[in-house]
């Protein structure tokens, strides 16, 4: 195990060193910062059970997957910074919901929500505003399950999620 760590340290390291501009490595404290985001996730190399590296199919470059022994895992991948899988436990089944999502994904989805509700005053929100806030319900809950904190951004959701519910009727 030891030497899975060490290996995995060593591959991490390298892979945010060559990638700053998207996630930054704390060693000492074991902390991935995503840049996107601001937000960090401290890592418990004790209960790394794998990690993967493999290319990305769009821009042919490397990327990581860390494993853990709960079952969640990681990727550090660019572009995206620190992806993860969206947890449905809140949200249900969300069509359209990708197997991978990462804070440029959920900031991306915020800001269509925002557009259609404040820039489309007089029109009532689509079904689609509704849809894209269960994904970023499955998204955050996936975060918050990989162990992000990211209480103020569910806050925000709730108010848009209000928005839409106020209007709708």
């Amino acid at each position: 195990m030891d030497s899975l760590v060490e290996k995995t340290k060593l591959k991490v390291r390298g892979w945010t060193d060559a990638h700053k501009h998207v996630v930054i490595y704390d060693e000492a404290a074991s902390v991935l910062l995503d840049v996107v985001s601001g937000r960090g996730v401290k890592i418990s190399w004790r209960s790394l059970k794998a990690f993967e590296e493999k290319i990305h199919p769009e821009t042919q470059d490397r990327y990581l997957v860390l494993l853990f022994e709960n079952g969640s895992q990681i990727a550090l991948v660019d572009p995206g910074g620190i992806a993860f899988a969206p947890a449905t436990k809140n949200s249900g089944l969300v069509g359209g919901l990708p197997p991978v999502m990462c804070f440029g994904d959920f900031n991306y989805l915020k800001q269509r929500i925002e557009h259609q509700l404040y820039n489309h005053l007089d029109e009532p929100p689509p079904r689609e505003c509704l849809d894209m806030i269960m994904i970023c319900i499955a998204t955050l809950d996936g975060a918050r399950a990989v162990g992000f904190e990211v209480d103020d951004m569910e806050r925000e959701l709730e108010k848009l999620l209000g928005e839409v519910e106020r209007r709708i009727g």
